[in-house]
């Protein structure tokens, strides 16, 4: 949790940017496994924690903006609540941490906004993604759920993300934490992962890091051998020597700020001959999409450096045909780069992505692209300073795309399919950092570095399994 000034600013900045109306942040509840008692982890809403910073269930904020008023909707805790739970801070305490000082039960909310509506006032929302939230906060409104999706306010969509996206000096330090213990969980799995044991071992071992920091993952672990499966979360099978291993993980700090790395690295101490070519080529992508980091260029220009990087490789080995530019515009580079450069990232690993892909990631009034593989780039604005993103490129080979697209004869003209064939049982390959864009221009974040090039990936490899 920041400084009360810090969260009682934000909320200034946001009133101001709306002008008039009531704000609601409905807070997160608990969410039951199988039984009422037995419950997910909780997770707060983020927007409520950059407002409000209270990381706990049942509570509701409110800025009143017309009135000059903020409140906490809440109650507290019985002695019945405190034999289970221990001893807990009171709504007041809790309230005067981040700069609240009007507390009330959570049952007056309803009344309140029974009122504001008989007024007509302006009720400012964005759509809660947690289905109880959501029936709560429909029930207030007097509408059927279905209805909130076009009672949303669009205003505070786009001040959300405005005053979100452009990272504080407070939150990049919490993030390079996030990333600091992301770079242990990253040399965990490269010291684990050896011919013999389970996938599920190394993700154990990944896992554990981040609870022994305090915080937790940033989302769920990718740890598999089968790269080419991008959100792989199997970790059934068993490893042995030779397999190229995969491992997409992040570590949340106990202020909910995230990190999100990815490595590939050899299950044995060393890369294959083979293994060591894809991966130098899937490296000079990474480094290509570095050198175009600068503010004002588009993230979408970098993606295309990549994307064409990845073009010239693939033609150098056979494997594509063409001029690059022919290729690029085709989309027939996404045979093996499926998949956007990168996401901005901050409170969520895909950070405000709950309030709408397009406005987070695209410049207002700009469409996604609807072509394979670009459809999927998430982040296309220009970079400014304050952005706080994830750089990573990747080359895989997916045997069932492979199959689809020559069945179909998709971008024939560039794929050479008999060379293509050859690597076809290869896996897949993903190198990930977290960049942010300064005063000085483009900065990694975190001050622990991730093994990346091949000597220092089997640095680590082959001293633990030689």
């Amino acid at each position: 949790m920041f400084a009360s000034t810090i969260y009682q600013q934000r909320r200034r900045t946001l009133a101001s940017r709306l002008g008039s109306g009531i704000v609601l942040f409905p807070g997160n509840e608990d969410s039951p496994m199988n039984y009422p008692d037995n419950c997910y982890h909780f997770r707060q809403d983020s927007s409520f924690l950059y407002y409000f910073g209270i990381d706990f269930p049942g509570i509701t904020a409110l800025i009143d903006i017309d009135e000059n008023r903020e409140i906490l909707f809440g109650d507290n805790y019985t002695i019945d609540d405190i034999v289970w739970m221990g001893p807990q801070p009171t709504m007041e305490e809790r309230a005067a941490r981040v700069g609240v000082e009007d507390v009330r039960p959570a049952g007056r909310i309803a009344s309140y906004l029974a009122q504001a509506l008989q007024h007509h006032r302006q009720i400012h929302f964005v759509l809660p993604y947690q289905a109880s939230v959501r029936l709560k906060l429909a029930g207030w409104l007097d509408c059927h759920p279905s209805d909130l999706e076009n009672r949303v306010s669009m205003p505070l969509t786009m001040a959300i993300i405005a005053q979100r996206e452009i990272k504080s000096a407070e939150e990049i330090a919490e993030i390079e934490k996030g990333v600091d213990i992301s770079v242990d969980m990253h040399i965990a799995a490269m010291q684990t992962a050896r011919p013999g044991i389970c996938e599920a071992e190394v993700a154990a071992s990944v896992y554990q890091i981040a609870l022994a920091a305090g915080g937790d993952i940033s989302f769920p672990i990718i740890a598999t051998k089968n790269g080419q499966t991008l959100h792989n979360h199997y970790h059934g099978h068993l490893l042995k020597d030779g397999d190229l291993f995969l491992l997409d993980a992040g570590a949340e700090t106990p202020t909910h700020y995230c990190g999100d790395l990815s490595s590939t690295f050899p299950v044995g101490p060393r890369f294959s001959d083979r293994q060591k070519m894809m991966y130098e080529i899937s490296l000079q992508s990474h480094y290509t999409a570095i050198e175009h980091l600068a503010e004002g260029v588009t993230y979408r220009d970098v993606h295309f450096a990549v994307c064409r990087k990845i073009a010239d490789n693939m033609k150098a080995l056979g494997l594509l045909k063409g001029n690059t530019d022919d290729i690029v515009a085709a989309g027939a580079h996404a045979l093996f780069l499926p998949h956007g450069l990168g996401h901005q990232m901050g409170l969520d690993v895909h950070d405000m992505e709950n309030l709408g892909e397009v406005y987070v990631g695209y410049e207002q009034g700009e469409n996604k692209s609807t072509q394979f593989g670009l459809k999927s780039l998430r982040f296309a604005k220009k970079l400014r300073q304050g952005h706080v993103f994830t750089v990573e490129p990747g080359l895989y080979f997916i045997p069932e795309l492979m199959d689809l697209w020559k069945q179909r004869h998709i971008n024939d003209d560039f794929i050479n399919w008999k060379e293509v064939e050859k690597w076809r049982d290869f896996g897949g390959i993903r190198n990930e950092e977290n960049y942010t864009i300064s005063s000085e221009g483009p900065r990694r974040l975190g001050h622990k570095i991730k093994p990346k090039t091949v000597e220092e990936v089997e640095a680590v490899t082959a001293q633990c399994r030689g």
